[in-house]
């Protein structure tokens, strides 16, 4: 992808954040499942960082490497042709430095979109200090800038995945980061682990940008979000789940029964072989 492909791309996935119609993002986790998602109508490609890690035989939770984390995010680029935004987790380093140089390989490997968590380090507080987590986004924004690309920065934050801090204190707690990340440079706001509508509204209401939720069963549909406001809709790491439920069903039904039912409903050989030709 050339420079100006890749700012093209990258103003594409800004336009592509409307309140009222989202994008919606069914994460993939390598390449044939970005071509599938892509070839099904998405308007861009986002990758989960638990599909990925999984993949690769790591748990998620900053527990993967730059290195084979962004090799994912360069087959998923290379396999589609609509924008990509990479889950990067909290940045896969330890200082906004290395943040900076994770940005840079997303750029190289051909992503034009980012989600930066806010979630600490396993064994510490549930969350970052918001002027580290403030600091992180900066070098991501300035790694971008000096690469001349308009990254799209999603700054996620964990208040009410993580239950950080007293209930009553959680919205406000969301909002007060979320206008501290807008201030930093991020160019929206993702908010995981609410599925109420009036909380959403509120989120909505509050958030002077572009808001993204998690989705999957038992969350509003696509519908009802868009008619709150919501700008982006991600499935994140719903779909690896599923498929790997799929696996343990199909396995155990061909060894315990010596049946195969559990495979009904899946993409022919054949068409995904093309698919990927």
């Amino acid at each position: 992808m050339t420079t100006t492909q890749q700012q093209h791309a990258a103003e594409l996935l800004h336009s592509l954040h409307r309140p009222g119609s989202p994008l919606v993002l069914p994460n993939a986790w390598d390449a044939a499942g970005a071509r599938i998602v892509a070839d099904c109508g998405a308007a861009a490609v986002a990758t989960t960082s638990a599909g990925v890690s999984w993949s690769l035989g790591a748990p998620d939770g900053d527990e993967l490497d730059r290195e084979r984390a962004l090799a994912v995010v360069a087959r998923v680029a290379a396999a589609v042709t609509v924008p990509v935004t990479a889950d990067i987790e909290s940045g896969y380093a330890a200082d906004p430095a290395g943040v900076g140089r994770t940005v840079t390989g997303v750029l190289t490997a051909g992503a034009v979109g980012v989600n930066i968590e806010d979630a600490a380090p396993a064994g510490t507080a549930p969350l970052r200090p918001v002027d580290e987590q403030c600091a992180r986004i900066r070098a991501a924004r300035k790694a971008a800038d000096a690469a001349g690309v308009r990254l799209f920065v999603n700054a996620r934050t964990d208040v009410f995945l993580r239950a950080a801090g007293d209930p009553a204190d959680r919205l406000a707690e969301t909002l007060r980061r979320a206008s501290a990340y807008r201030a930093a440079g991020a160019d929206g706001v993702f908010v995981p682990g609410v599925v109420d509508t009036g909380t959403i509204a509120a989120l909505v209401d509050g958030i002077d940008g572009p808001v993204n939720v998690l989705v999957g069963p038992g969350a509003p549909p696509v519908a009802t979000l868009a008619g709150l406001g919501v700008a982006r809709v991600s499935l994140g790491s719903a779909l690896a789940e599923a498929a790997y439920g799929l696996v343990r069903r199909a396995a155990t039904e061909a060894l315990r029964s010596g049946s195969y039912d559990s495979l009904a409903g899946a993409i022919g050989y054949g068409e995904l072989n093309a698919l990927l030709a």
